[in-house]
């Protein structure tokens, strides 16, 4: 696999970064999806036959509406050429950047463990939530702090956590992501969380494709000499579930870009999937036990003790085969004066981590996400992402209204 230099590269006080981007991958599904960054291509090979599945609710396989096929056909896009590979064409200038026009079929047995495994690193007011103490203010750049590996199982110690497969330009890649709570369907969440740029590559292209979920990948914390011979259980023992729709923030399509710091402070995503081959009738959060609340009055950095952020980080000296997490007290960092303040820990995790969840105590004092990563330095030793406030709860109320009940 080629390596793809590191697309997130700011200058700020002298020092480069990098976005913490998804890696390049050679196993998973079929979406029109988005981002990247820090990446490695991969193997682009299609398995078994597609069927359809469109943005809508319900269980099993289901008919895309004609009114939506015509919209893609407008893109260039017949779906069924599509299934048979015409997703790997990535010629045209938008990739159908309108979220309206976002469609995912399902092609079951694209996502297999070869191809999972060799996943590789992925003007606005200010945010009303964000405190005018923090507005505009850097702290020091935190020490680093180890990443220090999940234990196994991953479902008994981190059951929300998971990897985001998708497809790019350059190749297969990779993400982390976090079941999250639906307040539509208490008890019975299909969403989940992730990084923009983990769906979208932002101002210069559209959505990502064949983008799926895999709850608990590598459960038992395999090796990677072990995972070449895993099983698709071993890989994904809770299945793997396709986005059959996806929403990030206008800010991230607007301004999104692969290198700077551009649309970072707004770089999160939401998802909404269904199992690949119609499971058992039971939703995301049913199938893996847990979801966690989001919470969206994010407080300020002093009001938070510490922050602890969890994902599968895939380039060196990390292989992506296994769960890791850090934990510190946060500091702030902005980018832009005009743009909310993002949140700043120390931490040795490197790209293939995006996406994946920052936890802090919520206002109830339990469990709650309160980021996402998005963003690190080119050397590693922090990671920074954004605090949700008012235009996070737009893109996730707007993703639970569409499948409400």
């Amino acid at each position: 696999m080629r390596s793809i230099r590191p697309s997130f590269t700011a200058r700020r006080g002298g020092s480069a970064r990098r976005r913490t981007s998804p890696l390049p991958l050679v196993a998973l599904a079929a979406a029109l999806t988005l981002t990247v960054t820090a990446c490695e291509s991969g193997a682009a090979e299609a398995g078994a036959e597609a069927s359809a599945s469109a943005a809508a609710g319900g269980e099993g396989k289901i008919t895309i509406p004609d009114d939506i096929k015509d919209r893609l056909k407008e893109h260039g896009i017949d779906l069924d050429k599509w299934k048979d590979g015409a997703w790997k064409n990535w010629d045209r200038d938008d990739w159908l950047r309108e979220a309206k026009d976002y469609i995912n079929p399902i092609i079951e047995g694209l996502w297999d463990p070869d191809r999972m495994r060799d996943a590789e690193d992925p003007d606005r007011g200010v945010d009303d939530s964000d405190l005018s103490g923090d507005q505009g203010v850097t702290d020091p750049t935190p020490q680093p702090v180890d990443a220090q590996a999940v234990s196994p199982t991953y479902h008994a110690n981190a059951p929300e956590a998971g990897k985001v497969f998708f497809d790019s330009p350059e190749g297969t890649m990779v993400c982390s992501a976090t079941v999250v709570q639906d307040p539509a369907n208490p008890g019975k969440s299909n969403m989940v969380w992730t990084a923009g740029h983990c769906v979208h590559a932002g101002k210069s292209g559209g959505w990502y494709r064949n983008i799926a979920f895999v709850p608990s990948y590598n459960d038992q914390a395999m090796g990677a000499a072990a995972m070449e011979n895993a099983t698709k259980e071993q890989a994904a023992p809770y299945g793997v579930w396709w986005a059959d729709w996806v929403q990030t923030s206008d800010q991230w399509i607007a301004q999104g870009g692969p290198t700077g710091g551009d649309g970072a402070p707004y770089d999160f995503a939401v998802l909404h999937v269904k199992p690949e081959a119609g499971g058992s009738g039971k939703s995301l959060e049913e199938t893996v036990g847990s979801a966690l609340p989001v919470d969206f009055n994010a407080p300020a950095v002093p009001d938070v003790d510490s922050i602890k952020a969890v994902g599968y980080p895939a380039a060196a000296p990390f292989d992506g085969q296994k769960l890791y997490q850090c934990e510190d007290q946060p500091g702030r960092l902005s980018l832009r004066a005009s743009d909310p303040t993002m949140y700043r820990i120390g931490c040795t995790m490197t790209g293939g981590s995006s996406g994946g969840g920052w936890i802090a105590a919520g206002s109830d004092g339990k469990p709650a996400l309160v980021s996402n990563t998005s963003i690190g330095p080119v050397d590693a030793g922090w990671l920074a992402g954004p605090r949700l406030g008012k235009e996070a709860k737009a893109v996730f109320e707007g993703m639970s209204e569409k499948f409400t009940g």
